[in-house]
């Protein structure tokens, strides 16, 4: 876990979906490659050509932004295919239920930030794929918001999803906390917004949010 900023009063917690709120290595390649392998077809390439591709755009993408790097969601806007598409294949293809637990230490620490801040997920999957994997996790009845890649029709890094998220908990910028497992995605464009930021590791970070930044 790397601490960025936190606020000097925290009002709401915004959280990254995949690789926060749980750590599954195989269930988030899926993510990525079942995207690529639809695209692939439509093309009539191989995955490992559709692969190399959708690798050489990110490329291009983080060199001409000083390395910044940027969301499958924003690279397949590059090979036609638009955030609507994008939402519809998600809801298509992912399936929570199939790699996912219930998670009680994780509910746990939920519980504890819930009693105090706001909570929101803000993610670039749909808010329906937001709602069956909070579900499967047990963690449903702590979130007061979910901004998904629907909400808003633009995938992070983006700040209306971040916007959005703390208008809907009710909170300024500046007293929302970012916490999200990438830098360039989910912390370095809250922070320019006058939000805090947590960097986590996976969903054992999130266990110990609650020592952080709840004080007695």
């Amino acid at each position: 876990m790397k601490v960025y900023r936190l606020p000097a009063h925290c009002a709401a917690v915004l959280f990254d979906m995949d690789s926060t709120l749980y750590t599954h290595s195989e269930y988030q390649q899926t993510q990525i490659d079942l995207p690529i392998e639809r695209l692939a077809r439509l093309r009539r390439k191989s995955f490992e050509e559709m692969n190399g591709e959708i690798a050489r755009c990110r490329e291009e993408w983080a060199a001409a932004r000083d390395g910044q790097k940027t969301s499958l969601g924003n690279v397949f806007k590059a090979f036609g295919v638009s955030i609507e598409e994008s939402v519809r294949w998600r809801e298509e293809l992912y399936e929570p239920e199939r790699y996912l637990a219930e998670d009680p230490l994780l509910c746990a620490a939920l519980a504890k930030l819930a009693a105090r801040f706001a909570l929101a997920v803000v993610t670039n999957n749909p808010v329906s794929i937001v709602r069956r994997t909070l579900a499967v996790l047990g963690a449903a009845g702590f979130f007061r918001v979910i901004v998904g890649l629907d909400t808003c029709g633009v995938s992070k890094p983006h700040k209306a999803p971040f916007l959005k998220a703390a208008e809907q908990c009710g909170a300024a910028a500046a007293s929302c906390v970012s916490v999200g497992d990438r830098y360039d995605i989910d912390i370095a464009l809250p922070l320019e917004l006058g939000m805090g930021g947590v960097l986590v590791d996976g969903v054992e970070d999130v266990y110990k949010l609650p020592d952080l930044l709840v004080q007695e």
